[in-house]
């Protein structure tokens, strides 16, 4: 996901792609013992986040 994408997103939509984003890695990192989760999957995860926490912060949201 671009920045540019989620800067013309309302503050609302940010949120919930927020809170989905936290919950899919909430479950990648706890997944069933014996089973490696794909880094990458996760890396890319926490950098879209990060995205929206800058662009939400940026609109003057607090998260």
């Amino acid at each position: 996901m671009e920045a540019s994408e989620l800067r013309e997103m309302t503050p609302d939509e940010l949120v919930k792609k927020l809170e989905d984003a936290k919950q899919e890695l909430f479950f990648l990192r706890a997944r069933v013992a014996g089973q490696t989760p794909n880094p990458a999957k996760i890396r890319a995860l926490r950098e879209d986040v990060a995205r929206l926490k800058t662009v939400l912060s940026e609109k003057g949201v607090k998260v």
